[in-house]
């Protein structure tokens, strides 16, 4: 999803000497969650004027600049040698449609309201993960999954007239990136996060420009320069996202994400007058809650791995969240 939001997954040893900034660690990904709010939002009042795989295309190409800048600070090509291109390719298609749902639901709703029903994603990967990974999940964390879905019900409000597109599309949207993350935790395995990083941008550039004959507006000189803005702060949100996992704990820094709904709310509210329901802010503290119940959750399980070799949590990267960061 078009957020920056991350999941525990395998990474480099525990051992390996790591110098912990905390506040810097906070810092960076409050700024990640300005930058994919903006994203965001610029994606929203684009989709008014152009076809939606328009914005999803050049939201991919220009993020290819930060994405570039980020293999360079890593060391350079050395670091996008991969033998998972097929791995790759995956995350990147399933990635690339909840980008372009999470993207329709933005036009179909309030912002934040999107956002809120996004950050289902979570629980969605944690109920994926027992089929397609194998994994055991234990009542601790199908409590909190339950707990979820509560609030993930609780915002869309089903009832006798059903779910409204514009829920449906958003959780869509969180299913398909529950697979990407999916996808991104067996990379992860192997691959550094820039890597994916990298590839999933290429990919989906790609992608998406394949499907530009199928809808295209040609955009004029302001409406270019947003879409240059909304691939610039969509790739400056997974740049800080990975600073702030690499300068802090995800206990600490993870909880910051959160901070997306806010930003959304307000851009919201003095951009389109879009005011959020009461339920639609009680379910999203339902999920956040059950989000916060999870990682705490996996923290702890990784701190008390007896293994040497036990890994710390390392973020999974969005292209787009868990609110956009696919």
């Amino acid at each position: 999803m078009e957020h920056a939001s991350a999941s525990p997954t395998t990474a480099q040893p525990a051992n390996t000497a790591r110098c912990e900034n905390v506040p810097g660690g906070i810092l960076s990904m409050l700024v990640a969650m300005v930058l994919m709010t903006v994203m965001n939002a610029l994606a929203k009042a684009l989709a008014e004027r152009y076809p939606l795989i328009e914005v999803t295309f050049f939201r991919n190409l220009f993020a290819l600049l930060p994405a570039v800048a980020m293999v360079a600070l890593a060391g350079g090509r050395q670091c996008l040698h991969t033998e998972h291109r097929m791995g790759h390719l995956w995350r990147a298609i399933v990635g690339l449609v909840s980008m372009m749902l999470l993207f329709w639901s933005y036009h179909l709703m309030p912002l934040a309201n999107a956002v809120s029903i996004s950050y289902s994603a979570p629980l969605f990967m944690t109920a994926l993960s027992v089929p397609l990974l194998g994994e055991r999940v234990g009542p601790y964390r199908w409590g909190a999954v339950a707990v979820g879905f509560v609030g993930v019900l609780t915002m869309v409000q089903p009832g006798r007239d059903m779910i409204d597109r514009g829920s449906l599309v958003a959780l869509t949207a969180a299913v398909c990136y529950a697979l990407a993350m999916i996808a991104m935790r067996q990379l992860g395995r192997t691959e550094k996060p820039v890597t994916t990083v990298f590839y999933f941008t290429v990919i989906s550039t790609g992608l998406s420009a394949l499907a530009l004959p199928f809808g295209w507006t040609t955009p004029d000189a302001p409406a270019l320069g947003l879409m240059l803005l909304m691939g610039l702060a969509g790739g400056g949100a997974q740049y800080f996202s990975t600073r702030a996992y690499a300068l802090a704990p995800a206990v600490v820094v993870g909880p910051f994400s959160y901070a997306s709904l806010i930003w959304a709310t307000l851009l919201g509210w003095l951009v389109w007058g879009d005011i959020p329901t009461a339920h639609v802010l009680l379910g999203a503290g339902i999920v956040i809650a059950s989000g916060l119940l999870i990682l705490f959750r996996e923290t702890r399980r990784a701190a008390q791995a007896p293994s040497p070799l036990a890994a710390p949590i390392r973020p999974v990267l969005t292209g787009e969240s868990v609110t956009g960061g696919h």
